[in-house]
């Protein structure tokens, strides 16, 4: 795809509107024969507009008190959603936390004008709803976060094997099981680490959450040994919640589960993706919807009462019915939560091979999916309590977490919305430090492989410092 700008510095949003509707183009490539060309003059936008053997040009006069930015960007955005006979439901809008954006402008505001300002972006009314809901129940989790309050995130970036549109830092089992030993004996010394220094500064732990990667490629005994460094670590008195993404079905057993009880482990996600067997083998998911049956009902013998499971929309060899009866089912298996994700495209993962960018009978019928989940779940029970969006996805569409009262995620919405800081251990892990006074944050950063991890210990020791830094700095 090439894009031109003219006399004007709106590249960034050029960019990101095109994306929008071809999310698999590759920038500076004209070989697709997309050529997006925008102008700015005598206080008018212009728009010419090539796909394939399609064009189209475009103009539209700035209004009064409206900046070149906005403008250019809807002229784009109307122009493409003509010659792709596609509107993508969310607009103009790019960021990842709609419902962030939708709190700073209502606390700035009010509420009126801040649903004024999303349909000045051309959000649909239906995903102004959502953005309004969602945070409304964010704001009622992040209240009970205080001055000094953390959570922590464990990074285990290990998998039976690798998923066809996941772009994670995550290694095969196939291929790194030689890891698993001392990647647990080094992500123990990390988290007694982060322990020592939480407790020089007084914070105090208001989540934990275990994710990856597929947590449960450890072995029990791997578990127990993260788990009980936690709870030797840390002073737990405060801790609201604890998540184990238990993850894939197939590493799911009744040792591993019976070890995460006997640790204050309350909430598990055993991720299904899809209750269709020919969606799970097209995606090189290696378990059977059997088996997630089985995970399940080896989860509620033992008592797990807050049980999440993860559908994404718009996955191969899946349909509108195949995926409406993933949601229903998830529903009869009397899951606590539903987060439903809309497909990703990531440059890094295998999928994105497959479609093809003019195509869009796939984004019109993952609308249609995400669009049933949200009337579906909410008329029994579940409440959209934490959304999020991701560049390159199917549509440009939402992942939203679904749950009953009282099952919210509290790490999801404290992560989300940047509440508080939260400390990574592990590979892949980013630290986000968090100054309450002005919002502030700064990151220190894991190695990104866990063969990096190991290599470097010391180093990633070292960067800890970081933290006691940080927080004597914001003091002073």
């Amino acid at each position: 795809m090439i894009i031109k700008n003219i006399n004007h510095d709106c590249s960034y949003q050029t960019e990101k509107i095109a994306l929008t509707f071809f999310p698999l183009a590759k920038l500076g490539d004209g070989g697709d024969g997309i050529i997006v060309e925008t102008r700015f003059e005598n206080n008018t936008a212009f728009a010419d507009i090539k796909l394939g053997d399609k064009s189209l040009s475009k103009n539209r006069i700035k209004k009064q008190n409206e900046d070149t930015q906005h403008c250019i960007s809807v002229l784009l955005y109307e122009a493409l959603s003509e010659l792709t006979s596609f509107r993508p439901p969310w607009g103009i809008l790019y960021g990842v936390r709609p419902a962030r954006l939708m709190h700073a402008r209502t606390d700035k505001l009010g509420s009126e004008k801040a649903a004024e300002l999303f349909r000045e972006d051309l959000v649909e009314e239906k995903k102004i709803a959502l953005a309004n809901e969602v945070m409304e129940r964010e704001n009622r989790v992040i209240s009970l976060s205080g001055e000094n309050s953390f959570s922590l995130y464990v990074s285990i970036p290990f998998c039976p094997s690798r998923c066809s549109y996941c772009s994670f830092v995550s290694h095969s089992i196939e291929n790194a099981k030689d890891l698993l030993e001392p990647y647990t004996a080094l992500l123990c010394k990390e988290l007694e680490e982060i322990g020592r220094k939480v407790n020089e500064l007084g914070l105090r732990l208001e989540t934990v959450y275990f994710g990856g990667g597929t947590p449960t490629t450890l072995s029990a005994s791997q578990l127990e040994r993260v788990l009980s460094c936690i709870e030797n670590s840390f002073d737990l008195s405060t801790l609201r919640e604890l998540t184990v993404e238990a993850g894939r079905p197939d590493t799911i057993t009744e040792e591993k589960l019976s070890a995460l009880l006997k640790h204050r482990v309350q909430r598990i996600s055993i991720n299904a993706q899809s209750f269709n067997d020919n969606v799970l083998k097209a995606v090189g998911r290696k378990h059977s919807v059997a088996k997630t049956f089985e995970a399940f009902e080896i989860a509620k013998k033992l008592g797990f009462k807050n049980i999440n499971t993860d559908l994404i929309a718009g996955l191969s060899n899946d349909n509108l019915n195949s995926f409406k009866n993933s949601v229903k089912t998830a529903e009869e298996l009397g899951c606590a939560s539903v987060t439903v994700h809309n497909l990703s495209l990531k440059s890094g993962a295998f999928l994105v091979t497959e479609n093809m960018l003019f195509d869009v009978s796939k984004k019109n019928e993952t609308v249609a999916m995400i669009d049933f989940a949200y009337t579906e779940l909410k008329e029994n029970g579940y409440n959209p309590y934490y959304m999020y969006r991701q560049s390159k996805s199917l549509g440009n569409l939402e992942n939203t977490g679904y749950a009953k009262e009282g099952f919210e995620c509290l790490y999801n919405i404290f992560m989300m919305d940047e509440t508080h800081s939260v400390f990574a251990a592990g590979a892949g892990g980013v630290t986000k430090l968090k100054r309450q006074s002005d919002n502030h944050i700064e990151r220190i950063y894991n190695y990104k492989y866990p063969y990096e991890y190991i290599n470097n210990f010391e180093n990633v020791l070292a960067k800890k410092q970081g933290i006691v830094d940080f927080y004597n700095l914001t003091v002073k």
